[in-house]
């Protein structure tokens, strides 16, 4: 059909003659309300980064004389970033004379790679920046597999509590 024809037809319809395909030939052209196409548009991209996981990266600070009971706290925070699945950067800041222990601060860190192993993937190894020696760890799962975990485990858990009321009612029944 020929443009102005089309042109015409669109306006009967109080439409836009919108242009689909310009480089086919000849030209696709279709009829229909541009306002109301860019609107939906615009809605679907906006449900779509509702659905989004945004990843942050959290950051745990160590010193190289910490102690062990201060060690597993920041390990569970460790454990709880992942988790959540977020990622972590762990953190040893050397303040003067430590400078001279960084193999501490590298003993420390790699003791958590260690611990969290099971957890994690390292993006980064330890490594010195000036005064600071970090590491970069993330998630191994995720978020779906995570929730399918969970939910194995809800019901493991609630098999394993109607298990044993199970075997209390076998015992309790008398002999014939």
């Amino acid at each position: 059909m020929p443009p102005y024809e089309a042109i015409k037809k669109a306006r009967e319809q109080n439409l836009d003659l919108v242009e689909i395909s310009p480089t086919a030939q000849p030209p696709v052209c279709r009829i229909m309300d541009y306002g109301k196409y860019l609107y939906q548009q615009e809605k679907k991209e906006r449900e779509a980064k509702k659905h989004q996981k945004t990843i942050t990266v959290k950051e745990v600070k160590f010193r190289i004389n910490v102690d062990d009971h201060d060690y597993e706290t920041k390990k569970n925070h460790v454990l709880r970033f992942l988790d959540e699945g977020d990622k972590v950067k762990a953190t040893i800041f050397f303040r003067g004379r430590e400078m001279t222990r960084t193999g501490l601060g590298r003993q420390i860190l790699e003791r958590l790679i260690k611990d969290v192993e099971p957890h994690s993937i390292v993006e980064f190894r330890p490594r010195q920046e000036g005064n600071t020696l970090h590491a970069i760890l993330a998630p191994k799962k995720t978020e779906k597999e995570r929730e399918k975990e969970k939910h194995r485990e809800e019901k493991h858990k609630a098999a394993a509590q109607s298990a044993p009321a199970a075997a209390v009612v076998q015992v309790a029944k008398p002999a014939s």
